[in-house]
C-alpha cells in the first residue's frame, strides 16, 4: 500500500489473523470495543477510487453469540461488497461470465456488550479471538462467493491506515474459475476459461470502538492472458475481443495487475 509492507510470513494461521492488531489495540484503545445499541452502522471506503467500483452486495447479520460464564457476547456485523465495474462488464460482454475476479469488500464488527463492560473473568484477548475467527471466515466465504477458491496466506505485514490506526494485513492468493465461449472467425466457437491465478489483500484494525475488516482480490495476469492462451495461434486475442465487444474492452482485460493490487491497497486503508 505506499504502506505495501510485507514481511516473510511465520506460519500465519486463521487464529493469529487478528493477532497482531488485538495486542496493539487492547494496549491502546481510548474507548470501549464495541457496546452501542442499535443497528451497526456501515463501513465506509473513503477513497474516490471506489468510482470505478460497483457495489453488489449490503448485508447485516449476527457473527456469533457465545456465553462466557455470567454474560452473553453477541457480535454483528454490517458488510458492502463491491466489484470492479469495468472488469465485470468487460467478462460479461466477452464470456457471458456473472460477477468478477476483481472485488472488494468492507466490514465493521460492533462487539455487544463493550470489551470493557465485561467481567474481569471474560478477557479482552479471548473474545478477540473469537471475532478473529469470525472476520477470516467471512472474508474467505465472502471470496468463495465471488468464485475465488484455494484462498491461502502468502505474506503477513503491519501498516497505518488513514484513519490512523495500526493494521494487521495479509497478501494472499487464490484462484479464479473463468469459464466460456467465444465466437471465431470461422464461424465456429471455442471455449474460453481456466484457472486464474489470483492475489489479495486483507486487513483488519480497531477503530476504537469496532473491529474494521477489509481486503479484496485481483488477478495476478492480465485477463486477455486467458483468452490468448484459449484461441488458436491464428487468432489474435485483443482482436478478437475487440470485434466481440469494442476496443474498451480490450483494453479492460490487457490491464496490469499491479492497477488493481493499487486500488485495492489504496481502498482498504481508506476504510472507516
Amino acid at each position: 500500500m505506499d504502506e505495501h509492507t510485507d514481511v516473510r510470513s511465520t506460519r500465519t494461521t486463521r487464529r493469529r489473523l487478528l493477532a497482531g492488531g488485538a495486542a496493539v489495540g487492547v494496549a491502546g484503545l481510548a474507548g470501549c470495543l464495541g457496546g452501542r445499541d442499535g443497528p451497526v452502522p456501515a463501513p465506509e471506503v473513503t477513497s474516490d477510487r471506489i468510482e470505478d467500483w460497483r457495489r453488489t452486495d449490503e448485508s447485516e447479520r449476527t457473527v456469533f453469540e457465545e456465553s462466557y460464564g455470567p454474560v452473553t457476547v453477541q457480535a454483528r456485523e454490517h458488510t458492502r461488497v463491491f466489484e470492479y465495474a469495468p472488469v465485470a462488464d468487460a467478462l460479461a460482454a466477452t464470456v457471458d461470465a456473472d460477477g468478477s475476479p476483481v472485488v472488494f469488500f468492507a466490514t465493521r464488527i460492533d462487539l455487544r456488550p463493550a470489551v470493557d463492560r465485561l467481567p474481569a473473568s471474560v478477557g479482552r484477548d479471548r473474545i478477540l479471538r473469537r471475532v478473529e475467527t469470525a472476520a477470516t471466515d467471512a472474508f474467505r466465504g465472502q471470496l468463495r462467493t465471488a468464485g475465488i477458491e484455494n484462498v491461502e496466506i502468502a505474506d503477513e505485514g503491519i501498516s497505518t491506515v488513514r484513519s490512523g490506526h495500526t493494521a494487521t494485513v495479509w497478501r494472499l492468493t487464490g484462484e479464479y474459475a473463468l469459464d466460456g465461449e467465444v465466437p471465431l472467425p470461422t464461424g465456429s466457437a471455442t471455449d474460453v476459461g481456466g484457472p486464474v491465478e489470483v492475489g489479495a489483500r486483507l486487513g483488519v484494525w480497531h477503530d476504537g470502538t469496532d473491529v474494521i475488516v477489509a481486503g479484496g482480490a485481483y488477478p495476478t495476469e492480465p485477463l486477455i492472458a486467458v483468452f490468448e492462451a484459449s484461441l488458436p495461434d491464428s487468432v489474435d486475442a485483443e482482436r478478437a475481443v475487440t470485434e466481440l465487444a469494442d476496443a474498451e474492452t480490450a483494453e479492460t482485460l490487457a490491464t496490469d495487475p499491479a492497477a488493481y493490487d493499487e486500488d485495492v491497497s489504496q481502498l482498504l486503508i481508506s476504510v472507516v
